[in-house]
């Protein structure tokens, strides 16, 4: 009788490696129409984030003179959340359809300051309402064309 002998299940992926030991962070970048700098400075006021950093195209290393005014990044702390954000030519520019910042709120009470807040000028696809698994909830679009879900979710048990 022979001996058996394990053979790797994928041999070719051997010297593969799935996972990195450096660190890695991911972030969420927002595409904007030419208002990024009003929707962060909009967001710092209201949501109590902090710019880190906003840097328009005139501002750039060996910009020319005629450099306009879009930003070409912007970074903003909301919490424990780093945001990205950054013009785009109106020419390729279209509003996010299936992504959402989900906002988690600590009160209902906050919930429905931000909820209007938000909403002021956009567009309101489920209203603010109690749910099974939250005193409060809504789904938006807001003035900037940025996507929200707004939730203040019950005390687990």
């Amino acid at each position: 009788m022979g001996i058996c002998q394990a053979r790797p299940v994928f041999p070719l992926l051997d010297d593969v490696t799935f996972f990195s030991e450096t660190a890695m962070n991911l972030y969420t970048q927002l595409n904007f129409g030419g208002n990024c700098e009003e929707a962060f400075r909009f967001y710092e006021k209201h949501l109590g984030g902090k710019i880190n950093m906003m840097m328009n195209q005139s501002q750039a290393p060996g910009a020319p003179s005629a450099a306009g005014k879009a930003i070409i990044h912007a970074r903003m702390t909301i919490g424990d959340t780093e945001l990205i954000g950054n013009d785009v030519p109106s020419s390729v520019f279209k509003q996010m359809r299936s992504v959402y910042l989900y906002l988690s709120v600590d009160s209902a009470k906050e919930a429905e300051r931000v909820h209007k807040l938000l909403a002021g000028g956009g567009e309101i696809y489920m209203p603010m309402e109690e749910t099974f698994y939250a005193t409060r909830f809504s789904m938006l679009r807001d003035r900037f064309g940025v996507s929200w879900t707004i939730i203040h979710e019950r005390p687990r048990q």
